[in-house]
């Protein structure tokens, strides 16, 4: 006995040896190394480095801090991923419990008759215990491969909460933008209105052609349409926000206000790429399949070595109940299975080998994109800056002119027309400053997005290194 267990634990230390389990040690896929970013010196940063966890309330408005609450408690995009994370949660569970034992019990009776034969009857009571035993840590080494999805679940919801926050921040944005369209339009409308009345008058009275009351009852019809417009897309705006605060489209009223008066330009977030890799969201949930798809690999190794289980049996059966639970019989079958040629595990090993370096790649891609995302919004937010100098110079300038020529009418010097034209000058000028405040919101928006939002930084390491 003692010759045949020394014998078997020769064959499993020799198989053992023969299977190529080695594992290099777990670590971050390389990328391309960043020290700056190229845009950042002609902004104004914050005086903070980290970005704050509730990052939205720099923009000082409490109705935009009530919606971004309102989203977060009630988005379903968000709810779908809070419940994935249970998903990843429970499937822990169940890798763990690969390497307990299991149990079955059983119960059974069988009734014969054959023609010349008594009746018999049999009862029958069984159970039977199965264990593998998870020498080699394949198991284990499953479970932590689920702990690495799970960590990327969780990365993943906070993706979503960055991206809900930021598309609450820039419809709930557009909204103000177009409120304030709205306004100026309309009073560009009415003011459109009187002069087409004042036209009216003077083609009675011989003074003004028909075709000048054309050209200004045209322009009446223009701006009239260019507001319904802007109200449609406000409505489109507003039915979008109801979505994201999780309501029915068109039960949300959104009180009309001022875009320039409520909400105020934040100082830009300082980060660094470095920090970036660890703070952003996508970007630690793609290292967590990394490791994931690694914990696999080596799950597939381990597969390849010899494994032991032990069954264990024992029932008892009758040709009476009455005397049913009077005898026993037990039984204890050990076993090893020794994979000596099996191709499915070799080529699930390469299989995961295979995966690994598509996730390692799709980690690389995550980056390349998280770093282009922080280059655009800081060229975006420089170039809406500067922008908006110029745009501010421009409305000081026509309205001076629009000032000037409204007086020069007045006293006969120049026509209406001219008067109409330069307000329509103006209105665009205005409209354009207005549209450039909107941008520079989103752009720091955007940026704080990009930066990783506020979340902590989250190393990835291996669990079977600690």
């Amino acid at each position: 006995m003692r010759t045949f267990s020394a014998w078997i634990v020769a064959m499993l230390l020799l198989l053992a040896g023969c299977a190529d389990t080695r594992m290099r040690p777990y670590a971050q896929p390389s990328v391309p190394a960043r020290t700056a970013w190229a845009n950042s010196a002609s902004l104004p940063l914050s005086k903070t480095e980290l970005i704050v966890p509730d990052w939205w309330r720099e923009f000082h408005d409490p109705y935009l801090d009530g919606l971004v609450s309102r989203a977060l408690a009630g988005n379903f995009d968000l709810a779908v991923l809070a419940a994935r994370i249970g998903v990843a949660d429970a499937q822990i569970a169940e890798a763990r419990a690969g390497a307990l034992p299991t149990l079955d019990a059983g119960a059974g009776a069988s009734f014969e008759k054959s023609t010349g034969q008594p009746f018999v009857k049999q009862f029958n009571l069984a159970t039977q215990t199965n264990w593998d035993i998870d020498i080699w840590g394949k198991v284990e080494k499953g479970v932590q491969a689920q702990q690495a999805a799970f960590s990327a679940t969780e990365a993943d919801w906070r993706a979503g909460y960055l991206k809900l926050v930021a598309d609450v921040s820039t419809t709930y944005f557009q909204i103000l933008q177009f409120d304030e369209q709205i306004d100026q339009q309309r009073g560009a409308l009415a003011k459109n209105r009187d002069i087409l009345a004042t036209y009216r008058a003077m083609e009675q009275n011989g003074l003004l052609p028909h075709t000048r009351v054309l050209q200004q009852s045209a322009e009446v019809n223009r701006l009239g349409t260019d507001l319904i417009e802007l109200q449609r897309l406000r409505a489109l705006a507003a039915n979008a926000l109801a979505t994201l605060i999780g309501v029915p489209a068109g039960d949300l009223h959104v009180a009309p206000g001022r875009l320039q008066e409520r909400v105020r330009v934040p100082e830009v977030p300082a980060g660094l790429p470095a920090q970036l890799l660890k703070r952003r969201p996508d970007v630690v949930a793609a290292e967590y399949r990394v490791l994931e798809a690694y914990d696999l690999t080596g799950q597939a190794k381990l597969a390849q070595l010899p494994s032991i289980s032990l069954t264990g049996r024992g029932g008892t059966s009758s040709f009476a109940l009455s005397t049913l639970l009077k005898s026993f019989t037990f039984g204890l079958l050990p076993s090893i299975n020794f994979p000596i040629f099996d191709p499915g595990v070799k080529a699930h090993v390469h299989t995961s080998e295979a995966q690994t370096r598509v996730a390692e790649q799709a980690y690389r891609q995550t980056v390349m994109a998280a770093f282009e995302d922080v280059e655009n919004a800081l060229v975006n937010l420089d170039a809406h800056r500067r922008q908006r100098a110029e745009l501010q110079q421009q409305v000081d300038q026509l309205r001076l002119v629009a000032t000037t020529t409204d007086a020069q009418r007045k006293e006969g010097v120049v026509s209406q027309l001219e008067v109409f034209e330069t307000e329509r000058s103006l209105l665009g000028a205005q409209l354009a400053l207005l549209a450039n405040q909107q941008q520079i919101l989103s752009d720091t928006v955007t940026l704080y997005k990009a930066l990783g939002g506020g979340w902590p930084p989250v190393e990835v390491a291996d669990a079977a290194r600690h």
